[in-house]
């Protein structure tokens, strides 16, 4: 992630072109800003995925997060914030003059790498059903890296008291999932 995160060229909303991230190119705002809610979708797809994948081999022993309730309750969270994700994508697009259409297809289409990381997450468990501690690892790892890079830093440029109320509401609905689910 963190190699992905040095060469993809992003660009995190609110941000000028002069503070892109990634190699250098010659690529336009809203392409940047797509590519930046794209990489941070590739490890919520794959925790999915992992997380599936630990479920259709039974593996539960040694993993306490592997039942059926704890992965559908990890689609069903990630799911739920892809939508104000959607919305970070098609706002600035629409702002900068896109079309309403065009914008919601882009914020749309950030979000498609998620099932096909899922669908690799998923085949990886399946195939290398040892490595299912490390793959779990490294969804984790990949999920909190993202955090700490892109969320923790975008969220302080706005009104802090709305991303913390955000945080608590967010981590309240996960708990519900999770207690309902697991």
């Amino acid at each position: 992630m963190r190699l992905l995160d040095r060469l993809l060229p992003h660009l995190h909303p609110g941000m000028k072109m002069s503070e892109a991230e990634g190699i250098e190119t010659s690529w336009r705002r809203s392409v940047l800003l797509v590519s930046a809610i794209t990489l941070h979708n590739i490890p919520e797809g794959l925790a999915v995925g992992v997380a599936f994948g630990a479920v259709g081999l039974g593996i539960t022993e040694g993993v306490p997060g592997a039942t059926l309730g704890g992965a559908i309750a990890l689609a069903v969270g990630i799911g739920l914030q892809n939508f104000p994700e959607g919305t970070a994508v098609s706002m600035p697009l629409r702002r900068e003059g896109m079309s309403r259409g065009r914008s919601f297809f882009y914020g749309q289409l950030s979000g498609v790498v998620e099932p096909i990381a899922a669908v690799v997450g998923a085949a990886a468990v399946l195939l290398a059903q040892p490595t299912l501690p490390y793959a779990l690892a490294f969804a984790a790892g990949a999920m909190i890296f993202v955090v700490v890079e892109e969320l923790i830093p975008e969220a302080k440029r706005g009104s802090p008291d709305i991303a913390a109320m955000s945080l608590m509401v967010g981590f309240s609905v996960m708990m519900v999932l999770d207690v309902a689910l697991g």
